[in-house]
């Protein structure tokens, strides 16, 4: 080639290279191997096995546990007539007494007391109705459930979770959100230390094994074991690959990808659960049902990619150059060398720097007091919603005495949440949204109060159940949005194990029926408008520029007015050195939010 053509050609490249923006971050390059072609759109469909499995087991044990409504004394000299169950409950079950009659879901008769006489004289006698003057005593051999509105037997009805044992259908609940801080640990450390693949296989592999072990369990101690071990697979089971599947998504597609997902998936597969618990009408074959998604994992390494992000933070950018050339393939594309080599400098300077710069700790979100307060409204507000979140699925089985179309028609409001989300989050803001759904759910959570128990009190619940839904989505991606960059990790890790605690208390809300049938859902109303209230605490996200270090993690959103209304045009905007930046509809799952996300994720 000629001296005059080779520097033609040379400024040619020039020319090109300087035309186009420059690659800086992992974003950026990914309008050039497709931000979302043929390859994240596969990966989207793989959520879907992934996002049964989590609302298989997060749901799973409510009705592995579900009792009937209707139980009493059994009395084995009645087992072998052809008695109603009316006519036994009339000859061996005294009138229920004052403190039965106010609890949860309340019959006319005792379902923790019996008569006790000679039933053998009772059947020769041929009577029809107990003599009130026998006397009373607690149940001596177990109790007889009637099946009708919940049509099996589940291991709490089995080994007689009721009365004075009613709380161990709980405690197992509760130990498996306690397997889920353990698990959280532990499969943290492998994806941070090995890979995220890695770490996806090892953590469904344990939940397939421990829900296949469930099905074996015939007492509470192994059954909450069983459940403890599953539960160190929840969470991760999903939100692993969950995130791979984002990062690999442009920054303009993420809200729809990140809200649809769950909006589609998680509310099809939570309202699917009901039925074919119902279906089966067997909960240790629910429990191996349930485990069969988790085979999807044992092929994974196969057919997901690795996090490209993983890799440039262990020093491994070529496997991460590697990774993109297989998206650009699949998606069509044709990438210049000099974008990847551009990359590369630029993702080999930025590990450089983060090796050396960033020893911070999440101690430090609590050395400065702005910024300790925020961090602590951000804790208390993620445990009331979960709270909240928890206390209304629990709290469904004591408004209808059909938990299966209820819990059904519940689950479904995620979808509505996630197209309210995807339309109006990035337009409205975190800070007014977040307060007015969760508003929401405190108001009706009081009105279906005065509600009749069944479809009126239900429907109540429902709308409650929805604005509890849009604010968890809200409140997940606000606290990733607003902690500094180089603590962003490690405060998303301390506020999503602060709320398993609150998982754990979750389904003891029930209990506060016994005191008073409403109490559950006035307890449930007023923990949700102190949320809401909470909300207009913390400063709003939306088109700001997110905080890299702590001084800047402490003065965020200082300058911004209370009364600021994104969506209102009148309402002053004030930014400062927070400016808006142009091209990025989602800031946040910009650049510095989902990288330091996902090791707090899993």
């Amino acid at each position: 080639m000629s001296p005059t053509l080779d520097k033609r050609k040379q400024q040619e490249d020039e020319g090109r290279v300087s035309n186009r923006p420059k690659i800086e971050t992992f974003d950026d390059i990914l309008p050039y191997i497709g931000e979302a072609g043929r390859y994240q759109w596969f990966l989207f469909f793989l959520l879907l096995p992934f996002t049964l499995v989590y609302a298989f087991l997060y749901f799973g044990q409510f009705f592995m546990t579900l009792l009937p409504e209707e139980y009493w004394c059994r009395v084995p000299e009645f087992d072998n007539t052809s008695f109603t169950n009316e006519q036994k409950i009339a000859l061996s079950i005294p009138p229920a007494n004052s403190t039965e009659a106010a609890s949860e879901s309340p019959v006319p008769y005792s379902r923790c007391r019996m008569y006790l006489t000679n039933y053998t004289e009772v059947l020769l006698k041929n009577l029809t109705h107990a003599d009130p003057k026998w006397p009373i005593g607690e149940c001596k051999y177990g109790h007889s459930y009637d099946l009708t509105n919940v049509p099996y037997m589940s291991i709490a009805s089995e080994v007689d979770w009721v009365c004075g044992k009613a709380f161990l259908g709980s405690a197992a609940q509760s130990a498996f959100f306690a397997g889920s801080i353990i698990g959280g640990l532990i499969f943290g450390y492998i994806a941070d230390h090995y890979g995220r693949l890695p770490a996806l296989v090892a953590c469904n592999s344990v939940g397939f094994f421990a829900s296949i072990a469930t099905a074996f369990c015939h007492n509470f101690w192994t059954f909450a074991l069983a459940r403890f071990v599953v539960g160190t697979s929840f969470d991760n089971c999903f939100n692993i690959v969950f995130i791979i599947v984002i990062e690999y998504v442009g920054p303009k597609y993420r809200t729809l990808i990140a809200n649809m997902s769950f909006g589609i998936y998680f509310a099809i597969a939570s309202a699917l659960l009901p039925w074919i618990a119902y279906w089966i009408r067997d909960w240790k074959m629910l429990s191996v049902l349930s485990a069969l998604p988790l085979v999807v994992a044992f092929v994974t390494p196969w057919i997901v990619p690795e996090s490209a992000r993983w890799y440039i933070t262990n020093g491994r950018v070529d496997k991460a150059v590697e990774m993109l050339k297989k998206f650009e393939k699949v998606n069509k594309k044709s990438v210049p060398p000099e974008v990847y080599e551009e990359f590369e400098r630029s993702s080999r300077a930025t590990l450089g720097g983060t090796e050396q710069g960033n020893n911070h700790t999440v101690l430090d979100l609590f050395k400065r007091m702005r910024q300790a307060r925020i961090t602590i409204v951000l804790v208390v507000m993620w445990l009331l919603i979960v709270f909240v979140f928890d206390g209304h699925v629990w709290n469904m089985k004591l408004l209808h005495s059909d938990v299966f179309t209820s819990f059904s028609l519940a689950a479904m409001t995620e979808l509505p949440a996630a197209i309210i989300l995807a339309l109006f989050l990035d337009r409205w803001g975190r800070r007014w949204m977040g307060f007015m759904f969760m508003f929401l759910c405190g108001v009706f959570s009081f009105v279906a109060v005065g509600q009749a128990k069944g479809a009126p009190a239900m429907t109540m619940a429902i709308i409650a159940r929805l604005g509890v839904n849009v604010s968890t989505n809200i409140a997940f991606q606000w606290a990733a949005e607003m902690l500094p960059t180089v603590v962003r990790a490690q405060g998303i890790s301390l506020i999503h194990i602060c709320g398993y605690f609150a998982h754990i208390m979750g389904p003891y809300i029930v209990y506060l029926a016994n005191v008073h049938p409403s109490l559950p859902l006035i307890a449930l109303g007023a923990l949700s408008i102190l949320a809401a209230l909470l909300a207009l605490t913390l400063p709003e996200t939306i088109d700001q520029e997110l905080p890299e270090t702590l001084e800047e993690g402490n003065v965020f959103g200082k300058e911004q007015s209370f009364w600021w209304i994104p969506c209102v045009k009148a309402t002053q905007e004030k930014k400062k050195k927070y400016r808006r930046k142009q091209g990025e509809v989602n800031m946040g799952f910009s650049h510095g939010s989902l990288y330091r996300m996902s090791t707090a994720s899993i």
